[in-house]
């Protein structure tokens, strides 16, 4: 099935779209490889291990790093996907509504799907 190449508006609003979540991710990111102090009551409020601060940290920023590069920015958006459904869980598990990581999919994945050709192919929602 072809579609045709989104147009120039399309694209920038793609880019802001994904821009947006990346900015997020990345600052999540950046702040459990910082450590500052509120990370530990941030982690004993979610029940979680301030040990996986590191690795969670390079984990995320990998994923938004793989979701930036075009031609792997699917592979990215179901890698930052899976990531927000942990934190989803995470979530839930202590009695949040994970309201913004829903919204957080959303965008990220109308980003990709307004400025990547291949994506409007696989699902052409609009003709």
């Amino acid at each position: 099935m072809e579609t045709t190449a989104p147009s120039k508006a399309a694209r920038i609003t793609g880019w802001i779209m994904t821009i947006l979540p990346s900015l997020l991710f990345a600052f999540s990111g950046v702040m459990k490889l910082a450590h500052p102090p509120a990370l530990d009551e941030g982690f004993a409020k979610m029940q979680l291990p301030v040990s996986w601060a590191l690795g969670l940290g390079i984990l995320e920023l990998a994923c938004v790093v793989i979701y930036l590069i075009p031609r792997t920015a699917v592979l990215g958006a179901i890698l930052l996907t899976g990531y927000l459904g942990g934190a989803m869980v995470t979530h839930l598990r202590i009695g949040e509504p994970p309201v913004t990581h829903v919204i957080l999919g959303i965008v990220l994945w109308g980003g990709l799907w307004l400025r990547d050709q291949r994506l409007r192919a696989l699902m052409p929602f609009v003709r």
